[in-house]
């Protein structure tokens, strides 16, 4: 069973701090095996690309099978399930439209000393795109991760995605087709990441690697971060309800266990002010676990780290959500909208009794891709704006820059930076 804690009991705070820091440390042997599996692909390339994928996904990889030829991905697209194939549609449908909205406009204008100012948004040239394909097949990681790429103009999006037994899952392949992906490779772990960042005689290489994946695909990108870019280093998914006594308990036990049955380190995590409803829906879960074809990965996340955490008031329950800063925030309650502007730091935020942390997921049209580990306190999810840089603008006049000329100089010569003086004083 998930551990109840009430605020009022004796070491509440000390036991809430050392739930925060639990499982943020770093593995070292995991981290030693990263660096080992870059360096092969560093020095040998598609050689040890090859090489790592026989050992953990398909025994008969070769180099000629590592690229996905297109007519596999229309196949797969037009072998799809009509209603699978509609409501991936339906999904990248809403998901273009939302994140058509995030897209910034250049700015350009001039100021009253004659300066002008502004600046210019451009995309990065490539992407590469890790879809996980061990414990789950996600093509809606494709169209979350994909989608705003497109949309931030993005002209290049290579995609990989493990292929145990050599075959790429089809779903995932349709997705692609849907996200307009063409390039795709069978790879999968830190051997891919590695070929993505760094660039084999198959692979070229990508300025920024997006997607989620297990412990060694983050400590691949945690380690290779700066030579290339990253969305952001992923943990053990999470979720946070704050309920009140207008809560369905069945509901809540079916929206934590969404979760849960991600990873035996997923947590699920309930904060209520009613004391009964925290009791009702801990009974509902251990009565979910019969419904669930991954139960057993479910109960054993329930049990080692699932919290229900029961406070005087809802504005209290607010105050453990930032401390706790999820991924993904639901608000049970019967007014969400009254407590929303006390929450400072969570992923996403899911509003009303109607809204199931799952729609998140699929087809309301925000990116899943969110910050986890509590790093929602300085980060946000994916979005168009992950795919942009903003460049700054600046043009002088002759009048713009005589007003800004002795001041510049003066700040470079109390910074004892002579030529950047003398780079100013040569143009008077």
């Amino acid at each position: 069973m998930a551990t109840k804690r009430f605020s009022t009991e004796d070491g509440f705070d000390q036991a809430l701090k050392a739930y925060i820091t639990q499982h943020s440390a770093v593995r070292p042997e995991i981290e030693q095996a990263v660096a080992g599996i870059i360096t092969a692909v560093r020095t040998r390339g598609d050689a040890a690309v090859l090489e790592y994928t026989r050992q953990f996904d398909h025994a008969g990889a070769t180099r000629d099978a590592l690229r996905v030829p297109v007519e596999v991905i229309d196949r797969a697209y037009a072998s799809c399930p009509a209603e699978l194939r509609q409501a991936l549609e339906r999904a990248g449908q809403r998901i273009e439209a939302y994140h058509r909205r995030q897209l910034p406009e250049d700015v350009r204008y001039t100021d009253p000393d004659g300066i002008t100012l502004g600046w210019q948004w451009r995309p990065v040239d490539a992407v590469g795109l890790y879809v996980p394909g061990g414990k789950a097949v996600y093509p809606s990681s494709v169209l979350m991760n994909a989608i705003p790429a497109r949309i931030a103009g993005v002209k290049r999006i290579a995609m990989v995605v493990p292929a145990p037994g050599g075959e790429v899952n089809p779903l995932v392949l349709a997705a692609a087709k849907i996200a307009d992906i063409r390039e795709v490779y069978a790879i999968g772990g830190a051997q891919a990441v590695a070929a993505l960042a760094i660039g084999t005689e198959t692979i070229p290489k990508v300025d920024m690697i997006v997607g989620p994946g297990n412990a060694y695909v983050a400590a691949a990108k945690r380690q290779l971060f700066g030579e290339v870019g990253i969305d952001m280093v992923a943990g053990p998914s999470e979720i946070l309800v704050i309920a009140d006594d207008s809560a369905n308990p069945g509901w809540l036990a079916a929206d934590l266990l969404s979760q849960a049955e991600h990873d035996t380190d997923a947590r699920a995590i309930l904060v209520t002010d009613s004391e009964a409803l925290a009791d009702q829906v801990i009974e509902k879960v251990e009565q979910s676990f019969a419904l669930l074809s991954r139960a057993e990965m479910a109960r054993q996340s329930w049990q080692e780290n699932g919290l229900v955490v029961v406070m005087p008031s809802l504005e209290e329950a607010a105050e453990v959500a930032n401390r706790l800063a999820p991924e993904h925030l639901e608000l049970a309650v019967e007014e969400p909208d009254a407590l929303l502007p006390q929450l400072r730091h969570a992923g996403a935020i899911f509003l009303g009794h109607h809204t199931p942390e799952a729609v998140g997921d699929y087809t309301a049209g925000p990116s899943h891709v969110l910050p986890t580990g509590g790093s929602a306190r300085f980060s946000s999810g994916l979005s168009v704006y992950s795919f942009l840089k903003r460049s700054s603008l600046i043009g002088c006049s002759v009048e713009g820059f005589a007003a800004l000329a002795e001041e510049t100089a003066a700040l470079a010569d109390a910074e004892g930076l002579t030529a950047h003086a003398l780079s100013v004083r040569i143009r008077k």
